[in-house]
């Protein structure tokens, strides 16, 4: 998903369009809230992180947790070693399924209530988007991917200013990617997904837990419990 300055240019048809992504930059932790913002995990996202820790569903390769309602995300190493947690800005319209077809829309025909971030597991892995840059692509298919902050975003969004307030109740502003500070993309993720590749488990909003990530009862009855 490309901003909208962008929304006219001619794009490599194989390549899905994306919302203002640019190469990664130095890390610059002043201009970005502290890794630990929102270090303390919610119940659901506690529970996620212990199954996949368990279960190693993960298999060797790095993952994320991004929990929606709290708009943070936490970052795990192959091993399930915790390396951090950072404030994100997700989708504007609550919502757990990306709308059919909206992979090959333009921005202009995307309406508000599509501009959802799925939720489900995802094999995230980085490839060109627009302007033939690198992106770490969580859902190719329908344009969903996980960068900083667009440079060309619109000043009206206060897309830093939401990210630095201290609850995420205005989180929700992108057409349906990922955003998170620069400094932790780049210093943090971008290293870590680079070579091959990780999972980005995203939490949804409305649907149960269990329906996004049926493992997870497997996991309770193996406890004891009910889910």
């Amino acid at each position: 998903m490309i901003p909208l300055f962008l929304a006219l240019a001619v794009l490599a048809p194989a390549i899905p369009a994306t919302e203002g992504v640019r190469a990664a930059e130095p890390a610059k932790p002043q201009a970005d809230m502290p890794q630990e913002a929102g270090a303390k995990l919610s119940g659901e996202a506690a529970r996620v992180a212990d199954w996949i820790a368990a279960s190693r569903d993960n298999g060797a390769l790095p993952y994320i947790i991004v929990d929606k309602k709290a708009a943070v995300l936490s970052l795990y190493d192959a091993s399930g070693k915790s390396l951090g947690h950072a404030p994100v800005l997700i989708g504007v319209a609550v919502g757990d399924e990306a709308s059919p077809g909206i992979g090959s829309k333009n921005l202009a025909e995307i309406g508000p209530a599509e501009k959802t971030t799925p939720a489900g597991r995802f094999l995230a892995k980085f490839g060109l988007a627009a302007g033939r840059q690198k992106v770490l692509w969580v859902d190719y298919a329908t344009s969903v991917a996980l960068h900083p902050i667009p440079k060309g975003a619109p000043k009206r969004e206060r897309r830093r200013e939401r990210m630095l307030s201290p609850t995420g109740d205005d989180n929700r502003i992108t057409f349906g990617c990922i955003n998170l500070p620069t400094a932790f993309y780049g210093k943090n993720v971008s290293p870590l997904f680079r070579k091959k590749g990780g999972y980005v488990y995203v939490l949804p909003d409305t649907k149960p837990l269990e329906a996004v990530f049926p493992r997870l009862r497997v996991q309770a009855a193996m406890n004891g419990g009910g889910g």
